[in-house]
């Protein structure tokens, strides 16, 4: 038993903790067990909403996306050396702003229904996401760690500016165009970050076909599976409610890293 419990903790070691404390990034079987947690968590979150009656629609995208910025600012903070908390790294900011989202979100439905809908919850919901987001924000762009870096800006706009323009010509579905865009707002910040700043790519899978393929491959794959699965779910998934769910925590994904990624850039951290 001793040598089990041993083992299980060089184990856990090796593949949870060092990835944090040495910033080594995500190895095959942490990647494994975040993405399994992460489909777990996801489900019941589903339920929640389901049983909170929350229609998973426009408004409530908008009123997560100040959330989005929130979690991702935060752990920008991490990254510039103004700050550090386990709480701020992967995989325990997701929990705690998955955590501080949700807190809102039941203050926001009570409030709402308090007032007999002259407040609704997504508008309660953006306005206190917009404050909390603004503190780490602050603190970022007043920070000595950071210098804005205009180049990277030029950068990112002229690689994305044709996926919108391009998306403007195809008909599709406007929450498919939402989706995708946000996909590839994070695969343009990967590849300008790899290709022309010196950054490297932590997580596994994306790593695979950098290191085979180069940075824009990335851009390509990125599409390809986003396109691929956005077909999938409007082809099985008749159920509006979880069709809409789904390509939710797609976006979601793609916003909060493109969303470290963009500011890291922006700020030179």
């Amino acid at each position: 038993m001793p040598s089990f419990i041993s083992a299980f903790e060089d184990f856990f070691q090796t593949y949870f903790v060092n990835s944090i404390v040495l910033n080594q990034g995500y190895n095959p079987v942490n990647t494994t067990v975040y993405a399994t947690l992460l489909v777990i968590t996801a489900y019941f979150i589903y339920k929640a909403l389901n049983k909170l009656k929350v229609k998973i629609d426009r408004r409530l995208g908008i009123a997560i996306a100040p959330f989005i910025v929130l979690g991702s600012s935060t752990r920008v903070i991490v990254d510039s050396g103004i700050f550090f908390s386990f709480l701020f790294v992967t995989p325990f900011i997701y929990v705690l702003i998955f955590a501080v989202t949700f807190i809102v979100l039941i203050l926001s439905l009570f409030f709402e229904k308090r007032t007999k809908s002259k407040f609704p919850y997504h508008k309660t919901m953006f306005a206190i996401g917009v404050v909390m987001a603004l503190t780490p924000l602050t603190i970022l762009a007043t920070s000595e760690n950071v210098t804005f870096n205009f180049n990277a800006l030029l950068y990112v706009i002229g690689f994305y500016v044709i996926w919108p323009v391009l998306l403007y010509f195809i008909k599709w579905k406007d929450s498919n165009k939402a989706v995708l865009s946000v996909q590839m707002f994070d695969a343009t910040n990967t590849f300008v970050s790899l290709t022309f700043f010196g950054y490297g790519e932590q997580h596994f899978v994306p790593n695979f076909f950098i290191n085979s393929f180069g940075p824009f491959s990335f851009i390509v794959v990125k599409a390809v599976a986003v396109i691929a699965a956005l077909i999938l779910i409007d082809k099985y998934s008749k159920d509006k409610q979880f069709n809409n769910y789904l390509k939710l925590v797609i976006a979601i994904l793609g916003g909060a890293t493109s969303t470290r990624d963009f500011l890291r850039l922006l700020l030179g951290v």
